[in-house]
């Protein structure tokens, strides 16, 4: 037995062609894979990692030695093989020659490494006694002689014969041939039951089938398949290989099996300390941007959390005083309509306050949830002389969760002119637990001026929906002058409905105008780290809309779905993670936007991580419009930036690449985060490496096309640092035309 490693040498194309071809066929294919592969070699491939194991002969006389060799050639660029390890499940009767025992696991296999394991088995002279002369000619031992198992050894013996695994897959194909009979029969009875319902009939006799063919390819490739691939938790992958070899020994069939279980992790890339930045950043739930005149920029923050910068880069802290300058008096007006129950200190359930200068009342103003049970919440407006207090009670926007018993202490009967409770707040009502099927909970306000000057307040968050209000410039309260219609997307006391509804998930609206279009943003999802919040895009040219994505998806629901996943407005960014980050990136939204003083715009949102806590971050990246007027968000945090506006050469741009697809299909409550893959921008246009296609850039502009696998993505090349370093390097951000997915590349670093 000999243990080496050594130096990947590349495959020829042909091999690996064929390769390719065995394992698609045994995938596919089930037992006839196994009649197609060589007697005495197997090659399978899975995620880039190629395992071949080989026989020195395909026919042996009883005792003589069988020497194997197993290869595993990593190469998956950027990733490591951890730990391998090996189950064995022989034919019975081979066992280690001279005793030696089979190793139970390899070492780590690096990105363009091959492992190397040979190995010698003999056949036990009670399952393989020489052929007799009868039989034909006898077959003696060599030197060697008979090698019994000693105690102790890697399990070789107690298995089922191969005949009898080849029976036991036959047994599964036909098993579920009949599952499919039986699955057919039972739909041709549905469809005939169903009568006129056709189409109805016709899709789910096609999801009967496809279930059925899912269950045929199961038993019938997943016993043997050369390679079968599990997502784990995080950013690791552990990938499974069936490598086996069979060959006549003393006249009878015999095979070589193995499992070999294999973690596969993307290798960090180390920043060299002098190449470090130190940033400090700060923790505030539903930051919420605002630059005062002296150029300082604050978030705002749910439980009256504060902070600020003067770069947008590192922060300071301000909670404590913040809260301190409150009087008792503010306190018990802000609580006056509700008071959350479960709330500790009186700020726990006051959330995602927004801050605006109104030059005409010459305040800042303040509008704050006022969060309470059961649908009981409101949004007040406080105002102060500067930006940090103190602030004083102004008045409530809006009132939500009125019952017959606390009716009067709203201004619902001032706006619709009834002075009970109208009968629709009472069908859908706080009583019946039906409030949220129709209205919505009053919290998350965001507030600002359209271009006319007018000012207005989008709020709302899943049940009812998303809700948008006139208000009063000169009172920064409701603009009582302004009726809405009462319909399905309307209603007389909340206003209009712009988005959301019917309990789909959408929360944090937040409304800005970039360019042309006025962006609505908002958050899907559960906020906690496993929960799948992401960040949404809908424009409208139209202050109050319709909001809709890039594929024309309108941003309201009027029924049910789940939406966290769902291909409906633009996402910025998923769960990702590139290799220079310490963890993954999960749980970013409820966020802000703005545009600053010199033309840039940027997105300020909080960020949880992989690392198992639901600590949070507040994190601001420089937001860009695609030639076709979409948003798309810098791959780095802002670190001062500025895009080219005649754009990069073509000699700039090509490269080797870090490739993040942030695909929406994601398995975030275990973690998963896109990674990058890698590819090549070649000088004359071409795209290699994990993706194929082409890239071109836009004379004398910023804008990039990246054609990939078949998609093409549009948006913008530039300089950026990588997070936490001095290192700057080209970068692109694009958003897919027909997938609406956003993709983003790094040119690779490299010390």
């Amino acid at each position: 037995m000999n243990i080496k490693k050594k130096v990947l040498s590349k495959v020829k194309s042909s091999a690996a062609a064929l390769s390719i071809a065995a394992v698609a066929l045994s995938l596919s294919l089930g037992t006839a894979g196994l009649k197609k592969l060589s007697a005495a070699e197997f090659t399978g491939t899975d995620t880039d990692v190629t395992v071949t194991l080989t026989t020195d002969k395909d026919e042996y006389a009883a005792g003589e030695d069988i020497s194997f060799e197993l290869n595993i050639i990593n190469e998956r660029a950027g990733w490591q093989v951890g730990e391998v390890s090996v189950t064995y499940s022989n034919t019975e009767g081979l066992l280690p020659s001279n005793g030696t025992e089979l190793p139970a696991s390899f070492d780590t296999i690096k990105s363009g490494e091959t492992f190397t394991f040979s190995g010698t088995l003999v056949g036990d002279e009670t399952v393989f006694p020489p052929v007799s002369n009868e039989e034909g000619a006898a077959q003696a031992p060599d030197s060697t002689g008979v090698t019994k198992a000693p105690e102790g050894t890697t399990t070789v013996s107690g298995q089922t014969p191969q005949n009898g695994t080849i029976n036991g897959i036959v047994v599964g194909v036909i098993v579920a041939a009949v599952i499919i009979i039986v699955l057919l029969l039972i739909m041709l009875g549905l469809k005939k039951k169903k009568g006129s319902d056709s189409n109805k009939g016709a899709g789910s006799s096609l999801k009967m089938f496809l279930m059925a063919f899912g269950v045929l390819s199961l038993l019938t490739s997943g016993l043997y398949a050369p390679g079968v691939s599990v997502k784990a938790a995080s950013t690791d992958e552990e990938v499974i290989l069936r490598p086996y070899v069979k060959f006549t020994y003393a006249g009878q069939e015999a095979m070589i099996r193995m499992v070999l279980k294999m973690s596969m992790s993307q290798v960090k890339v180390d920043i060299p300390t002098d190449k470090k930045v130190s940033v400090k950043t700060t923790a505030c739930h539903d930051p919420s941007i605002f630059k005062d005149t002296d150029g300082t920029y604050y978030v705002f923050g749910t439980h009256m959390a504060l902070s600020k910068s003067t770069d947008l880069i590192n922060w300071s802290n301000m909670d404590k005083a913040f809260r301190d300058s409150f009087t008792k008096e503010v306190k018990d007006q802000i609580r006056a309509y509700n008071e959350d129950s479960s709330a500790g200190n009186w700020f726990d359930y006051l959330w995602a306050p927004d801050v605006i200068y109104n030059e005409e009342m010459g305040k800042y103003c303040m509008y704050l949830s006022a969060n309470g049970d059961n649908w009981i919440s409101n949004i007040v407006l406080l105002t102060a002389d500067t930006v940090t207090g103190p602030y004083e009670y102004a008045g409530t926007i809006v009132y939500g969760g009125f019952t017959e018993s606390n009716y009067d202490a709203t201004d619902v009967a001032l706006v619709t002119g009834e002075d009970s409770v109208p009968e629709r707040y009472i069908k859908h009502g706080v009583s019946n637990r039906k409030w949220g099927d129709e209205y919505p909970n009053c919290i998350d306000p965001c507030v600002f001026y359209d271009d006319a000057g007018n000012l207005w307040m989008s709020y709302g968050s899943w049940s009812g929906g998303i809700f948008l209000l006139k208000l009063d410039n000169s009172t920064g309260l409701r603009d009582y002058t302004v009726s809405y219609e009462t319909n399905a997307h309307s209603d007389a006391y909340f206003g209009k409905k712009i988005a959301g509804g019917k309990y789909v998930s959408g929360e944090a609206s937040y409304i800005q105008r970039i360019g042309d279009y006025y962006y609505l943003f908002i958050s899907y999802g559960n906020l906690e780290a496993k929960g799948g919040y992401n960040v949404r895009v809908f424009r409208s040219k139209n202050v109050d809309g319709e909001y809709v994505d890039e594929l024309g998806n309108s941003a309201l629901f009027d029924s049910y779905i789940f939406n966290y996943n769902l291909s409906v407005g633009v996402r910025l960014f998923g769960g990702y993670k590139w290799r220079t980050n310490l963890t993954g990136r999960v749980a970013q939204g409820h966020n802000s936007a703005f545009v600053d003083d010199d033309g840039k715009a940027y997105i300020v949102y909080h960020s949880r991580t992989t690392n198992g806590t639901e600590a949070h971050f507040v994190k601001v990246n420089q937001l860009f419009t695609t030639k076709e007027g979409w948003l798309v968000a810098s791959p780095f945090e802002t670190s001062g930036e500025t895009l080219n506006e005649n754009g990069l050469s073509a000699e700039e741009v090509a490269g080797e690449y870090e490739m993040i697809l942030h695909k929406l299909d994601i398995d975030y409550a275990n973690y998963e985060v896109n990674v990058p893959s890698f590819i090549s921008l070649s000088v004359d246009g071409t795209i290699t490496g994990a993706a194929s296609g082409s890239w071109s850039l836009e004379a004398g502009t910023p804008y990039i096309e990246l054609v990939i696998d078949g998609e093409t993505y549009s948006g913008v090349a530039l300089m950026q640092n990588i997070d936490g370093t001095s290192i700057e390097t080209p970068v692109f951000t694009a958003l897919g035309k027909t997938n609406q997915l956003t993709v983003w590349g790094s040119k690779s670093f490299s010390e």
